[in-house]
């Protein structure tokens, strides 16, 4: 044999090899899983505050306006109560101190029942009351998903809920949103 069929040989073989080569890693690539089997999905929620305004209407009382603040007309009506009281209890000149006696003490009890009374009149109205409170909500974030590649199970995050299977593109499992088809 000549060395240019030596070297047809060893060039041959040399091919021979690059093309098995590709060839098997061609078919392993033809026979990689296109999609993920999806196990199991799990939302995952986080709790939100939602600040809101709570109004209610309820029935307030306050003391009613005093018109007669000194208590004159109290005091007046049991001064002559009293007096009238006390003049027809004496006689002589002790029916005169009886009398003074009895608008004095009518006067003072005339003014204390005229002041008890203006502490109990009372005026009713409604008022509205509001105040924030926080309400709770759920939020789903995002899902954990368990998904068998392979024969092997793994977990990822996906933003959305996944169908039965995940596309896989370089042996990797895709975990961004398929796209939304338009109508």
């Amino acid at each position: 044999m000549d060395k240019s069929m030596m070297k047809g040989i060893a060039v041959g073989g040399l091919a021979m090899v690059v093309l098995g080569a590709s060839g098997v890693t061609g078919y392993k690539a033809l026979t990689k899983p296109a999609f993920a089997d999806v196990v199991a999905v799990k939302e995952v929620t986080e709790t939100v505050l939602t600040p809101r305004e709570r109004c209610e209407t309820v029935a307030v009382q306050r003391q009613a306006p005093v018109k007669d603040e000194n208590r004159i007309a109290g005091t007046v009506i049991g001064g002559v109560a009293g007096g009238l009281l006390g003049s027809a209890i004496g006689g002589g000149s002790g029916k005169t101190l009886a009398t003074v006696a009895g608008a004095a003490a009518g006067g003072y009890a005339g003014n204390q029942v005229q002041k008890n009374m203006q502490q109990k009149d009372v005026t009713t109205s409604t008022e509205q009351r509001c105040r924030t409170v926080n309400e709770k909500s759920q939020k789903v974030i995002g899902y954990n998903v368990t998904y068998r590649l392979d024969g092997k199970d793994g977990t990822v995050r996906t933003s959305f809920k996944p169908g039965a299977t995940l596309p896989v593109k370089d042996g990797q499992v895709v975990t961004t949103p398929p796209p939304v088809a338009k109508s």
